[in-house]
């Protein structure tokens, strides 16, 4: 007989995959689901499903954690969090927790973690500890932990600059729009770069010799308008929040393989704010670290522009016996997987509809 994903379950691959494919890929809660499976004359109770989903973590867990320590294993992360809201049972209400995002740029894998909802800089050096490279962030304050290490180079992000900007111009159009068209001058030097298929190195000489420039011009703009704001308003808020991370902000511009802004990241961590609008909360601390899991398989999946049904399908198949066996992860690592199996790929568009 097969070793079935679960344990003296009576569910396999398939079925599995699928309820955690419409859930955290197609969004569909899974008492939505349930409704789904009794019109088809299958009846299963939430506590069933419930069950199977918290084995199959189990099962996947040892694969989680390869890919969590191979994205922390390179040299350019981006890293951004989001909220997920989670029961608190003593206050009967659902407290807004904290799910993290790693992204590993040039690999193109990802991790999800969820420590017990916190959002501080404690759990910014308990992710991160084993990491040395570029770290590109939102600006948020927890990771200025790093400013003194010197095995992490922190760099910022110039999008979450622009909205800064962008959410002042009804305040100050004059000078809003100012900052603005110096930011656009950036991104339409990045956009001439790609279009010209520039090499990493290349890239580096033209943002030094071009880009630099706008930023050191911006700076000192700063610098004499401030003054004439106020600190607390919009605009003011705006010219700090970019004075304050001038240095990080500039970084990128010594590395043509760094990128100009977290979007990707943030593209990243989207479906799970997609997700949390229709399945709302998780039950608790272990739900929400299972969904982090979960989250990463799929956003990987996204990443390598893979069939996400096929991968889950398969590796829900084959861990039992790699398990088992304690067999290597790593031809189910899923940048490994899609090499013998390439008929699961699909283009970048299709894959996020997958």
């Amino acid at each position: 007989m097969p070793l079935l994903p679960i344990y003296k379950g009576s569910a396999g691959s398939t079925l599995i995959a699928e309820l955690l494919l419409q859930k955290y890929v197609h969004h569909l809660p899974f008492y939505r689901q349930t409704k789904q499976f009794k019109e088809l004359g299958l009846k299963l109770s939430a506590t069933t499903i419930n069950d199977w989903f918290a084995s199959s973590c189990g099962l996947i867990k040892p694969l989680y954690e390869k890919i969590r320590e191979r994205v922390l294993s390179s040299n350019y992360l981006q890293a951004d969090e989001t909220t997920l809201p989670v029961i608190n049972r003593e206050k009967k209400k659902a407290d807004k927790e904290y799910l993290w995002m790693a992204r590993a740029v040039k690999e193109k894998l990802l991790f999800f973690d969820y420590r017990d909802g916190s959002r501080s800089a404690k759990v910014v050096r308990e992710i991160f500890k084993d990491f040395k490279g570029t770290l590109q962030t939102d600006g948020y304050c927890a990771y200025e932990i790093f400013d003194k290490n010197p095995s992490v180079t922190l760099i910022n992000c110039w999008a979450h600059c622009r909205r800064n900007y962008e959410s002042s111009l009804v305040e100050n159009k004059t000078l809003a729009q100012y900052a603005l068209g110096q930011i656009q001058l950036l991104y339409k030097l990045e956009r001439v770069f790609k279009d010209k298929q520039y090499s990493p190195v290349q890239i580096e000489a033209e943002r030094q010799r071009l880009a630099l420039p706008i930023i050191r011009n911006l700076e000192k703009w700063i610098e004499q308008n401030y003054k004439t704001v106020l600190p607390k308003s919009k605009i003011g808020k705006a010219m700090s929040y970019n004075y304050s991370r001038i240095q990080g902000l500039s970084r990128y511009i010594y590395d043509g393989n760094l990128k100009i802004d977290n979007n990707p990241a943030e593209n990243a961590i989207r479906p799970v704010t997609v997700s949390r609008k229709n399945f709302l909360f998780c039950g608790n601390h272990n739900a929400a670290f299972n969904a982090a899991m979960i989250f990463t398989l799929t956003g990987c999946c996204r990443e390598q522009n893979i069939n996400t049904r096929h991968y889950l399908i398969d590796v829900l198949n084959q861990l039992p016996y790699v398990l088992d066996k304690k067999e290597s992860l790593d031809s189910l690592m899923p940048d490994k997987w899609i090499e013998q199996h390439p008929e699961s790929l699909m283009s970048p568009d299709s894959s996020k509809m997958d």
